[in-house]
């Protein structure tokens, strides 16, 4: 019996889960022990991923609109928009952690940060958009509860303000409309016969990237060992 889109959306995100113990960063800045370099360079990585996944999303949504999937490219125009909104929220968390413009603009981005974006544009090119629709959704979930945590933790551990927050609290909040663009670009696919095995894939590899990314971060963040403290200066 063929799943209604809710029922696919649904127990794709539950098989693509990620582990509790997957995400090596988070709990240290939970708790207030992550260097606040740390949190800097995660925001210069988040300078390059943010353009790159929004050309990419603009592909995909070209794509979907050629093959008359105007509902898929809705949500990808969406997810579009909402990568200009993130950037603009960048810019406060980096002026917390006492980035400058000149570090900004020549700092080199790490490939384990950028193994991420680099796949999203693989699957710009090459994944069926309802597919993608399904792998994005469900990775979404993980990094929303991340971005909750690392918002709470930013303002009861490091003393930052709602506006250096503000990228992190952009993701972690509910997003009701996104929710239904892909409900009904996945039930759209369903009833086109356009999903297929490969979103669960799709959905593992952008979960182990996303992995990659925090892994990325906290290994530098381990280097330079002891309690990062939310009171320490970059």
């Amino acid at each position: 019996m063929t799943p209604t889109a809710q029922e696919l959306l649904r127990t794709t995100a539950t098989r693509l889960a990620p582990a509790p113990d997957a995400n090596p960063l988070v709990p240290r800045i939970a708790e207030g022990r992550a260097r606040v370099r740390t949190l800097a360079l995660l925001g210069l990585e988040q300078r390059h991923v943010i353009p790159a996944d929004r050309r990419s999303f603009q592909h995909l949504a070209r794509r979907a609109a050629e093959s008359k999937d105007l509902e898929s490219a809705a949500f990808f125009d969406a997810l579009a928009d909402g990568e200009s909104l993130a950037r603009e929220r960048l810019a406060p968390l980096l002026d917390a952690c006492g980035v400058g413009r000149d570090e900004a603009a020549t700092y080199e981005p790490q490939p384990g940060c950028q193994a991420y974006p680099a796949y999203v544009a693989w699957l710009a090119l090459n994944g069926e958009p309802t597919d993608v629709v399904l792998a994005l959704t469900a990775n979404f979930a993980a990094w929303g509860r991340s971005c909750a945590t690392v918002a709470r933790a930013l303002r009861e551990h490091y003393g930052f303000d709602d506006a250096a927050c503000g990228f992190f609290d952009l993701f972690a909040e509910p997003a009701p409309d996104l929710d239904r663009q892909a409900l009904t670009a996945v039930q759209t696919g369903l009833d086109r016969g356009r999903v297929t095995a490969a979103h669960l894939r799709y959905g593992r590899l952008v979960a182990r990237y996303e992995e990659m990314f925090w892994e990325t971060l906290a290994s530098g963040d381990g280097a330079h060992g002891g309690e990062g403290g939310g009171t320490s200066k970059p």
